[in-house]
């Protein structure tokens, strides 16, 4: 049989018109996604870039996003730690007016009545919570109560009423990450915030000739301290002094006794590895194995008192007429908690502002990243219709061309 045609012109002209198509349907998609990268294989190493930066962009978001609940804690923290404030210069006013002699017994009483109520809500600012029900006061304890009102009786007010308010809380607080490798505490620890004077714990066991055993660890504010074999007690308090914690050990010169007392005002909390039996030796710690503050021997001594100690010491000498204890340690203690506050809420206010620098700072860096992965990834819509017009053109070229290429059919030939 004989021949007569060939099927590559037809196969070609498809070939071409069909690769006419996909570019225009590839440019099309372009220009409705926006997009100049829609597939990998359409430049593999911008889109190697554009991946890394839309990775950064992802952690800038997050950061960005990690310093917006930030601020919003710390904004109810100040609010609690204001409230606090005006309630101590409330009870300070108290304090003052209880103490110069001229009121009646009657009088104190009602004194001592608003100063329970300021108590209790002391206790209710200091237990405050966020929208989602985590305390702010407990450090990373954020599900119960930081501080534990315990009550009991007392003369002159009817019912039972605060007498002992304890610290449940940690003081190890929750961090969040607001830069590379950056991090900032989220929540703060009420022993420090509401607290009054510097704490003194007072050991009753002469170490004067005490010596390490074995290598330990012992922890003082959460910071651990490596003792090794053969430390005497004065080479123990030098690791601690020199542990640039707030706190100063010493040796009571009378009966060589080991003391620890703390700096600025906030409650110590002392604490070592279970196989170490250091500071149980020394007689600062029990071997009941409790965690802080409870763990101390039961032989120990402490001073310094806290916030709470000082409105329950108000309210019970105002209730006995104790001017004296009144307008002394008490007056002065209210002092202390109200300079204590008051210094925190300008720690508050410092952290406040870095964040605010931290978030310009990662909107500008997010805004210049978007702008040069957009350069990568982003479609120029310009050029982009410009090509899809001369794209269309060619098209219809190619079509032309092959109707008139291919005008002849199988019906020329059966003429």
């Amino acid at each position: 049989m004989r021949r007569v045609s060939t099927n590559m012109p037809n196969t070609d002209l498809q070939y071409q018109m069909r690769l006419k198509d996909f570019k225009m349907n590839e440019m099309q998609t372009g220009i409705g996604s926006s997009r100049r990268l829609n597939n990998l294989r359409d430049d593999p190493i911008a889109a190697a870039h554009s991946t890394r930066l839309s990775s950064h962009i992802t952690h800038l978001t997050r950061y960005s996003d990690n310093i917006g609940t930030a601020q919003g804690e710390y904004s109810l923290a100040e609010t609690s730690m204001n409230q606090s404030v005006q309630v101590v210069q409330r009870l300070r006013e108290l304090a003052v007016q209880g103490s110069n002699g001229t009121y009646s017994k009657e009088e104190l009483g009602y004194m001592a009545i608003e100063t329970n109520e300021l108590l209790k809500e002391l206790v209710s600012m200091a237990n405050t919570r966020t929208a989602d029900g985590r305390t702010l006061f407990g450090a990373n304890d954020t599900k119960n109560d930081p501080f534990v009102a315990m009550k009991s009786r007392v003369e002159g007010i009817e019912g039972a009423v605060i007498s002992e308010v304890r610290y449940a809380g940690n003081i190890t607080a929750n961090q969040t990450e607001i830069g590379e490798g950056t991090r900032i505490d989220l929540n703060f620890a009420g022993n420090k915030v509401y607290w009054a004077e510097n704490q003194q714990i007072f050991a009753q066991r002469d170490t004067l000739d005490y010596v390490v055993k074995e290598d330990s660890t012992i922890s003082i504010d959460g910071k651990e301290i490596a003792l090794k074999t053969g430390d005497n007690i004065h080479g123990i308090i030098s690791k601690i002094n020199d542990s640039d914690l707030a706190v100063k050990a010493s040796l009571d010169p009378v009966t060589n006794s080991f003391t620890i007392e703390s700096t600025v005002p906030h409650q110590i909390w002392i604490d070592e590895d279970p196989d170490s039996k250091v500071l149980k030796d020394i007689g600062l710690l029990a071997e009941s194995g409790s965690r802080p503050p409870e763990n101390l021997h039961k032989d120990v001594m402490v001073g310094g008192g806290s916030l709470f100690d000082m409105v329950i010491g108000l309210r019970d000498s105002l209730l006995t007429g104790d001017q004296e204890a009144v307008g002394g340690r008490i007056l002065g203690g209210l002092d202390k908690s109200l300079g204590n506050l008051l210094n925190n809420m300008a720690d508050l206010g410092s952290r406040n502002e870095r964040l605010d620098h931290s978030f310009a700072r990662l909107d500008s860096e997010k805004m210049n990243v978007i702008a040069v992965n957009s350069k990568l990834t982003d479609i120029d819509m310009t050029e982009a219709i410009t090509n899809l017009k001369m794209l269309e053109y060619t098209q219809k070229a190619a079509y032309q061309s092959a109707s008139k290429i291919l005008q002849s059919n199988l019906m020329d030939f059966l003429r």
